[in-house]
Parts: C-alpha cells; sequence; structure tokens
C-alpha cells in the first residue's frame, strides 16, 4: 500500500471616424477599458518591434530555445497488419528506440470503435461515479485547418476529459465544425473564379449554395479529421455541424423565440461595414489598428496606397459674417459632404459669439448649424466638431438628441453617392478624398496637415477599412440578458477561471450594446423573416420604415401572423424573404445547447446540459462566451455552463504574434509529423502572401529551422503546450520545448523497456492496494508516488496542468528513474527471491500507475506501454483512458 504522508476606440489620438469629438459619457467607463486595451496592444507592438530590431541586426539575446539545428532522424514505422478499428498488435518485442510515428499508430481507430470514448461506455466500468461531466470543442470554422491555438485547445480539453473518465465520470465532449459564412464563402468564390472565371452574382444563390455544400463534403472536414491526429477523444457519434437540418432548426427557433419576446428587432442603425465583402461584419472580425503617425496602406478596389494618420484642418465660412469662419479639424476630410452641423461646447469662450448662427457648405451649398454640446472636448482639434451622422456612432447619438438629418454620402461599395454632386458620385471614397481636399484649396479654405495618431479599423477578412454605414437590419436587443449574464459572475453562479478575466467581464456586460446579426451573406442561416406586401397597395408600413415585416419558423405561419396583424386575407398577402442570413456568432452562441437537439427535450439535452464546463481562448470572452451566456439562460432558463477556463494566445519563442509573414507561424502537424526546411517553404511559396513578405518569411525559417522540424510525434506537443502556464497573458512557444517532452517520452520508453526486462515472463501483479513493501526504498518510491498522486488530483480541479506536467516529469525523471532505478539494479542482479519479487512488484506498481498519471497528457505512447504491462486479473481494464486514474482514496 502507498504511504500517506470602430472606429470610437480612444488612443492617444481619436478614432478614424471622428478626429476630435469626444465620447459620450454613458460609456465612459468601456471607452476607459478600451483605451487600456489600446495602449497595452501599442506597448506589445513597441516590444516587437525592438525584437525585430535585434533580429534583424543579429544582437538578439539568446533566448531559452534549442541552440542546435535539430536533425530530422528516420523514424521505425508499425507495420503488422492491422484491420482498422481492431486492437493493435503489441505481443512483439518493442523498437530498439522511441519513434512517435509506431507508437501512435492504429490505437485512436480502436478506441472509437471500443466506444471507450462515449459517454455510454461508463455502465462497464467498475469505478463509475454518479457525477456527468460534459462539454462542447468550440467549433473550429470548416474551411480552417489544425493551428496551435486549436492544439492548444485540444491537448488541454483532452486532459481534463481523459482524466474525468479516468475518475469514472459520464463524460461526453461534443464535436463540431462552424459553417463560417465569410470565411467559406470567401472560399467558393475564389474556386469558381478559378475554375469557370464566374462570379457568385452569375450563379443563382441555389446554385452557388450546392457549389458549397460540395466543397464542404470534399474539403470541409479535413479539420476534424486533424482534431483525431491530436488524439481528441470526442464523441464522433454526436458531431454537429452548424449548417446541419437539426441546427438550423434550433436556429430558427431561437430567432422567432427572440423576436416574439421582444429581444429581436429590425431597425435602421449604424453597422461595420466591409466595402469590399459588402456586408456587415462583427466586431470581433474589425481588427483595430493603432498609427503613430502618416501610415501609407494598401486599401482592396484602390490603386496605389492611402495614406492614414493624419489630420486635415479647414475652415467653413460663417453665413452672413464676412471674414469670419469656424475651422475643423478631421481625418476623413471626404465625409465632409455628409455634414450636417458643426458642433462646440457651451462654454468655449472662442466660439460663445457663433452660438445659433449657421454655416455654409462649400459644395452642398447647405447651411449647417453651429451647436452647443456639453460632450465636445474644447481642447481637442480646434474645439469644433463637424457632425457627420451617417458615418460615425458618435456623430449619430448627438444628431438624434439635437434632430439632426442624416445624410449618407458612402455608398455600400465604398463610393461616393448621388448626394455628393456629379463631381464625386461613384468615385471611389479615398480618391474621392483628394478631389475634396484640392477643391477646398482651391476655394481657400484649406488650413493645415499634421501627423496624428489614430486607430484605424480594418475588415479582419479583406484588409478593408471599415466604414459605419446606415442600415436596415437585425438587432438583439442586450441589456436585459446582459445584466443577468453579469450577475451570474458576481453571485458566483458562473466562475471564470482565471480570476482576473471577470473585471474585462464587468466592463464589456455593464456597456453592452444591441448586436447587429444581419449578414449580406449567401451562405448561413437566411434570416427567418418576411416583407410583407399587398398587391396594389401602399400601406403595409410606417412612414420612414423598410415595410411590414414578419417572422415565421415557417412561410406559411408568417403569412397568418401577417394575416392576423392587417386583418387581411392569406390569399391577398405577398411575402418575400429576407435575403439576409444570420452572423455566425449567432449561431454558435447556441451550440452547447443546439448540438444536444434543441429545441426538442432530447434524452442528450436532459442529461448533459448544462455542459460542466467551457474552456477557450480568452479573446473570445465576450464575443462568443457571453453571447452564448446570454442566449442560453434566455432560451433554455439555465447556465449553458458553470465554469468557463480561459486560456491565453500562443506566440511564438520571442513573444511576438504568429504571422505568416514573418515566418513564425508554426503547423502543428509539422511538429507532429516532421517537415524538411524545403518543405517548410514550399508551403510560403504556395500562399497568397507578396514576394517580400515570402522572402522575409523564408529567411525567418531558415534562422530558426535550419535542418527543418524532427517528427516529435502527438503526445510530445500535447505535453509541452499543457507544461505551460495556461493562466497567464500568453504562451511564448519555443519548438525547443516540444523537443524537450519528446526526450522525456523517450525516457518513459526506455523506462519501461527496463522494467518489462526486470519482471521477466510469468510475473503475476499484484494490485497496488494489495500490495505492503517492506523495503526503505520501495515504500519511499511508492510514497513518493502517492503524494505525485494526489497532487495531480488536486491541480487537475482547479486546472493547473502546468502543475501537474511537472509534477509527473519530476517522478519519472528524478524520483523512478534517477534514483529507484538505479538504487535496485544490484538487487534485480541479485538471487534473493523475496527481495526480488519485492522489486518487481514495486516496478510494476510505479510503471502502472505513474503511465496512468501521464495518459490524459500523452494517450499514445501510456496506451502502447501499459498494454505490455501484465494485468493484475482478466477482468482488468481493456484500455489505460478507461482505467482508473490513481487517487489518493484508493492508495
Amino acid at each position: 500500500m502507498l504511504h500517506k504522508k470602430s472606429w470610437e476606440v480612444p488612443s492617444r489620438g481619436k478614432a478614424y471616424f471622428q478626429a476630435n469629438k469626444p465620447d459620450p459619457s454613458k460609456k465612459a467607463d468601456k471607452m476607459s477599458h478600451l483605451k487600456n486595451r489600446v495602449e497595452k496592444q501599442k506597448r506589445q507592438r513597441e516590444r516587437m518591434e525592438s525584437i525585430e530590431v535585434r533580429l534583424a541586426t543579429g544582437l538578439k539575446k539568446e533566448l531559452p530555445r534549442q541552440t542546435k539545428a535539430l536533425a530530422l532522424k528516420s523514424e521505425v514505422l508499425y507495420d503488422i497488419p492491422t484491420v482498422t478499428g481492431e486492437k493493435k498488435d503489441t505481443l512483439g518485442p518493442l523498437p530498439a528506440s522511441y519513434s512517435p510515428r509506431y507508437i501512435e499508430d492504429a490505437w485512436y481507430a480502436w478506441w472509437v470503435k471500443e466506444g471507450f470514448l462515449k459517454p455510454e461506455y461508463q455502465h462497464q466500468s467498475p469505478h463509475q461515479k454518479p457525477e456527468v461531466f460534459s462539454l462542447s470543442i468550440p467549433p473550429p470554422n470548416v474551411t480552417g485547418s489544425l493551428h496551435l491555438g486549436h492544439a492548444l485547445t485540444v491537448a488541454i480539453e483532452d486532459a481534463v476529459v481523459r482524466w474525468k473518465r479516468m475518475e469514472g465520470c459520464k463524460v461526453l465532449w461534443v464535436p463540431g465544425s462552424d459553417h463560417a459564412g465569410i470565411a467559406t464563402q470567401a472560399v467558393v468564390e475564389r474556386k469558381i473564379w478559378k475554375e469557370r472565371g464566374a462570379l457568385r452574382q452569375d450563379l443563382t444563390r441555389k446554385e452557388f449554395l450546392q457549389e458549397v455544400w460540395n466543397w464542404k463534403e470534399e474539403k470541409g472536414n479535413e479539420i476534424l479529421q486533424q482534431l483525431k491526429v491530436m488524439g481528441a477523444s470526442l464523441d464522433w457519434d454526436r458531431a454537429c455541424f452548424t449548417m446541419d437540418s437539426d441546427f438550423s432548426q434550433a436556429v430558427t427557433e431561437a430567432f422567432v423565440h427572440l423576436h416574439e419576446e421582444g429581444l429581436i428587432y429590425r431597425d435602421r442603425q449604424l453597422v461595420n461595414w466591409s466595402c469590399a465583402l459588402q456586408s456587415a461584419i462583427s466586431d470581433i472580425e474589425v481588427e483595430n489598428r493603432q498609427l503613430e503617425g502618416r501610415t501609407e496602406l494598401a486599401v482592396p478596389g484602390v490603386p496605389g496606397k492611402v495614406p492614414f494618420g493624419v489630420l486635415v484642418t479647414f475652415a467653413y465660412k460663417v453665413e452672413g459674417e464676412e471674414g469670419e469662419e469656424l475651422p475643423v479639424a478631421t481625418t476623413r476630410p471626404e465625409t465632409m459632404l455628409g455634414d450636417v452641423a458643426v458642433a462646440v461646447h457651451p462654454d468655449d469662450h472662442r466660439y460663445t459669439h457663433l452660438h445659433g448662427k449657421r454655416l455654409c457648405h462649400p459644395f452642398t451649398r447647405q447651411l449647417l448649424p453651429i451647436i452647443t454640446d456639453p460632450s465636445v472636448e474644447q481642447d481637442m482639434g480646434t474645439g469644433a466638431v463637424k457632425i457627420t451622422p451617417a458615418h460615425s456612432h458618435i456623430d449619430y447619438e448627438l444628431g438624434r438628441r439635437h434632430g439632426l438629418p442624416v445624410v449618407s454620402v458612402i455608398a455600400e461599395d465604398g463610393t461616393m453617392t448621388a448626394e455628393c454632386g456629379e463631381w464625386l458620385q461613384g468615385e471611389n471614397r479615398f480618391l474621392a478624398r483628394e478631389k475634396v481636399l484640392a477643391a477646398l484649396k482651391e476655394r481657400g479654405l484649406y488650413r493645415d496637415v499634421k501627423e496624428y495618431p489614430m486607430v484605424l479599423p480594418l475588415c479582419s477578412r479583406s484588409g478593408d477599412v471599415i466604414e459605419n454605414l446606415l442600415k436596415s437590419q437585425w438587432f438583439v436587443r442586450c441589456e436585459a440578458m446582459a445584466h443577468r449574464a453579469l450577475e451570474a459572475v458576481e453571485s458566483g453562479r458562473l466562475k471564470l477561471i482565471p480570476e482576473f478575466h471577470e473585471k474585462n467581464w464587468r466592463t464589456w456586460l455593464s456597456n453592452s450594446s444591441d448586436w447587429c446579426i444581419s449578414r449580406q451573406l449567401w451562405w448561413g442561416h437566411q434570416i427567418p423573416a418576411y416583407r410583407v406586401t399587398i398587391p396594389q397597395s401602399l400601406d403595409t408600413g410606417k412612414e420612414g420604415s423598410d415595410g411590414l415585416w414578419v417572422v415565421g419558423r415557417t412561410k406559411a405561419e408568417a403569412r397568418k401572423k401577417a394575416a392576423d396583424m392587417l386583418g387581411k386575407p392569406e390569399e391577398d398577402l405577398k411575402l418575400m424573404r429576407d435575403e439576409d442570413v444570420l452572423d455566425t456568432w449567432f449561431s454558435s452562441a447556441l451550440f452547447p445547447f443546439a448540438s444536444l437537439g434543441w429545441p426538442r427535450q432530447t434524452g442528450d439535452l436532459q442529461q448533459f446540459y448544462p455542459n460542466s464546463l467551457l474552456e477557450t481562448g480568452s479573446d473570445l470572452l465576450f464575443f462568443w462566451v457571453a453571447r452564448m451566456v446570454m442566449l442560453g439562460e434566455q432560451l433554455t432558463g439555465k447556465l449553458p455552463f458553470s465554469q468557463v477556463f480561459l486560456h491565453p494566445m500562443v506566440r511564438d519563442a520571442h513573444g511576438r504574434k504568429m504571422s505568416k509573414s514573418l515566418g513564425n507561424v508554426i503547423d502543428p502537424l509539422d511538429v507532429i509529423h516532421g517537415a524538411s526546411l524545403q518543405a517548410l517553404q514550399e508551403k510560403l511559396l504556395n500562399s497568397n502572401l507578396d514576394p517580400r513578405e515570402i522572402a522575409i518569411a523564408m529567411e525567418g525559417q531558415q534562422r530558426d529551422f535550419p535542418a527543418g522540424i524532427p517528427e516529435f510525434g502527438t503526445d510530445a506537443l500535447r505535453f509541452a503546450l499543457c507544461s505551460y502556464s495556461t493562466q497567464g497573458d500568453g504562451i511564448n512557444l519555443d519548438v525547443a520545448a516540444v523537443e524537450s517532452a519528446s526526450r522525456f517520452c523517450n525516457k518513459v520508453w526506455n523506462a519501461l523497456k527496463f522494467t518489462l526486462a526486470a519482471l521477466g515472463e510469468g510475473f503475476t501483479p499484484l494490485a497496488p492496494e494489495e500490495f505492503f513493501p517492506t523495503s526503505p526504498m520501495d515504500r519511499w518510491i511508492l510514497s513518493r508516488l502517492y503524494h505525485t498522486a494526489q497532487d495531480c488530483t488536486q491541480r487537475f480541479e482547479k486546472f493547473e496542468l502546468h502543475f501537474i506536467t511537472t509534477a509527473v516529469h519530476i517522478f519519472w525523471l528524478h524520483d523512478f528513474c534517477s534514483v529507484y532505478m538505479e538504487s535496485v539494479k544490484p538487487i534485480l542482479s541479485s538471487r534473493d527471491p523475496v527481495r526480488l519479487l519485492s522489486t518487481r512488484q514495486t516496478l510494476y506498481s510505479c510503471a502502472d500507475l505513474a503511465l496512468r498519471l501521464l495518459s490524459p497528457f500523452m494517450p499514445y505512447l501510456t496506451e502502447e506501454m501499459w498494454q505490455r504491462l501484465p494485468k493484475v486479473e482478466s477482468a482488468s481494464p481493456p484500455s489505460i483512458c478507461v482505467a482508473r486514474y490513481p487517487s489518493p482514496e484508493h492508495l
């Protein structure tokens, strides 16, 4: 027995939409948070620039990374014929050296076929517990391929899942993939253009959607196969795709239900608009880039590069006041065609004499009122603020307070509208900018230009500059749901791990705004809303609206609703379905319960919902986690999970964000299977990077991986990822850490070879809890094993995986291999049968239990070696993944 002992994001300067406009006081807390975030991003960029300089000049300090080229080695293969799903042959001798490819072959298919990964298998476990443990994998995009973020997610979640399964819990880990509306549509559009020279608009919607489904069936499951390579013990019989018919039914039900409760409504509001995609996009798809001053950037559809980070000052002439003018400053001179007023602070003595007067617009001939508003910051810019409600959130709110008109001057495709006049109509907005500046100079109204720090919002999908456009869209009313989500954390009903994320949770949810869920795409969940018209009648909506809209699960249901509302016969009504689709994040927010069959009350939903845990990247705290919490509680009456474990972003060894253009992106499959330098660089040459970026990236690869990346295997990668603290700000992954984990795998391999040789033929082991050693050394190592198991269990409860890997690593390398094995070598060569038996039993107990401790992190190596150990009895578990996890209670 073992012995107990928006452009609205503030920066140093103002945002792109507004050069000198203050933020509304009601958003002060949120703006302060965003400002801190931008400043943090700025410090990170400065650090990255410093690193780049050191790398370029060869003056970098040596980081804890590989000091020599990693040599590629030949691998030993498992070549015994084995039918897929059949158990691997472990009767033959072990290869002479550790080989990841040999070790990892055949096991996964056997686990799946035997049902070990399904919750139903728990009934066969002799150590089953009443506890149910369930979670859903964050569904990767169907267009995606495995990256280190996925690998970290799998390594963490699978370690926890395997631990819970070995604990005897009823475990369900739901796999799935997201339809990824924008990304998938873009991929298929490029495909049909390349193959046929056709645009999406050349096909009918039905024809295009069939093309997408064809692509999905051919290429869309690649990411799921890669998850299997990572050893993810998911229940594949319950795999879910967010465009499956059952899931689509759930999305429709959610929309209709929320609409009936008054939480979804249609309104004309400003939205983030990508002119390149010609669609609204979510906040998560907006990249806010900090500019320190004048910066030239390429913009889709614009020849050459466009300068940003400059502040232009021009003057408006005061009506009827000879020589009197009011200067304003802006980073967007082209939007002055949409100006409807100029605002000053009521206490700004410079402009008191202008209160109530009007300004002459030099191009539209409109008279713009000078208004006063206490939100104007007197010391920003000129202290006078041009008001363009159609293209700025701040201006829009200020305009509403003062009853100002809204004039849209930028169209969906990024060209100037007819409101600007014939001289600008149809011009790209950034080419129009130059014409406006030239015209201002010609009229003597141009005053100044200077460099200006600013935050520029870019579409992460297309690289286009985001516009705020006024559109009729569908919105989710979030305030009440956000309040309940905030209360869930404050009351302890929902636990965020690490706790420091609670501050961001409070900041965002205390200042939540309504969520635009319309997307102008073809691929996705088409909105179940219908515009109603009555032939030969104009009375179908309020003045100024975009008509009467009804929502229904089916067209027939919507028609009946419309007939009841209008008091007209159903046959007199014409219904046209909204062509827009829902934001992908809307359907993703339903994943924890829709994947289990909601709205039907299925057995899975009743048994596994709410989930026990959500594990995901900390960057998705608001955009996905908060929305799951809000919609989950609203639609089901329950929180979708009780705990949220958030891991940080994976960066390279120097702390830089991984980027293809830097050549520092590490493909997990290259780490698992190995890749030559030539193969790494061929990937770059086949990418969409421009030649200069390819050259820089290839240089980076040549420096970091001169001999390529050896084949380290899945186990080493998983162990290395879990060895980093996942409760900090970031993970700076060095391939050398995976190399170190691979050496550890080799040490475990050799330790088991030693143990198997020491046990010899005919050894019959006792169960560890039935063994009572008398030797001091035997008692010491078993005591160390007990305390290691105790530490692992306690750390698993807190999701402190890096402490577990450290504890297991120390036990194997130091306690078991370096101390105990060395101490018993003389005994193994002696002829003392009593001591020999005790030593062999101790070796067996240590190997058996230490492999189980390691199994959640290294499932392949531990399965291979555990299968070769003699078993206590015929009723022993068939696989280590369903064997009892060592814990103090039974040791």
